[in-house]
């Protein structure tokens, strides 16, 4: 690429498929930490480049657990990408978020059991990075202005837990998550947030309601039927608001999320294993110039 894309879309292939995006190109980048979901579809939005990857693959190929998130968000970094707005379906454990309606959250519980590969840092180089603040205040804020100019019905905050899937929960497990406080609930978002705040780039989840979970008895319990269906129902939102949001931004705006690794890397420079520092180099390549 010649010129770096400063934004970036996660989501599914709706997203990239919208009337407006023109002058789409694909691009296959190939990471130091394998190969992302897909190729990225690159295309011209309000003016605007962005950089769209389909979190499942094309055809939804990877389960919540195998997405291939530190690729995912290594490829988007290596194009140049500051900012990312993700689009997710969750579902609801609060009466007042309601199916159909859209959640900014600002808190993110991991519950997800381990397995996913949860930080770029492995043994060669170690970094603590706060995440105390999981999600971009400022880009959550003009992702939710977004959604609310498109005509959806937005909600600003809440609590996002993130489960293991790729099965749904029990009634027993829904009620639990209900009594510690969270809000919404779903299957991608950790570590997909966390790896973003590694790499020193603003990240926002767009979460479509699609059901009540099971916790709600007067509500059906959620199937994969009433979620697609759902998702389908706010596709043409999610479509406007993405670019309501990509017009209102400011590619350049300079944030804390860009200097989440200022005093985070723990290990001795001079202890870090060439083979290490060069597979770390897109995401830590500013400070190891």
């Amino acid at each position: 690429m010649t010129e770096p894309i400063l934004i970036g879309v996660i989501g599914g292939s709706g997203l990239y498929q919208m009337p407006e995006l023109t002058d789409v190109t694909t691009v296959a980048v190939d990471t130091p930490f394998g190969k992302p979901s897909a190729d990225i579809v690159i295309g011209t939005l309000r003016g605007k480049r962005v950089a769209f990857l389909p979190r499942h693959g094309v055809g939804h190929v990877f389960t919540p657990s195998t997405v291939p998130y530190r690729a995912n968000i290594a490829a988007l970094k290596m194009l140049g990408v500051k900012q990312i707005i993700a689009v997710n379906a969750c579902g609801s454990l609060r009466e007042d978020y309601a199916p159909g309606d859209i959640v900014l959250p600002d808190q993110l519980f991991d519950h997800t059991r381990g397995t996913r590969p949860r930080t770029f840092f492995d043994t060669g180089m170690v970094a603590h990075v706060s995440v105390a603040d999981p999600f971009c205040a400022h880009l959550n804020e003009v992702t939710a202005d977004a959604v609310e100019k498109a005509g959806g019905h937005v909600h600003r905050g809440g609590a996002y837990i993130t489960i293991e899937g790729t099965r749904f929960s029990t009634r027993g497990e829904s009620e639990v998550y209900r009594q510690w406080g969270m809000s919404i609930i779903g299957m991608t978002t950790c570590p997909e947030a966390f790896l973003a705040r590694e790499a020193e780039m603003c990240y926002v989840t767009m979460s479509h309601v699609t059901d009540y979970d099971v916790w709600h008895v007067s509500e059906e319990a959620v199937t994969v039927d009433k979620v697609i269906a759902t998702m389908h129902h706010n596709l043409a939102i999610a479509q406007n608001a993405v670019a309501n949001a990509v017009a209102a931004l400011d590619e350049h705006r300079d944030c804390a999320c860009h200097r989440a690794l200022d005093n985070a890397i723990m290990t001795d420079p001079k202890r870090i294993p060439a083979n290490v520092l060069e597979q770390m180099r897109p995401i830590v390549g500013r400070l190891f110039a």
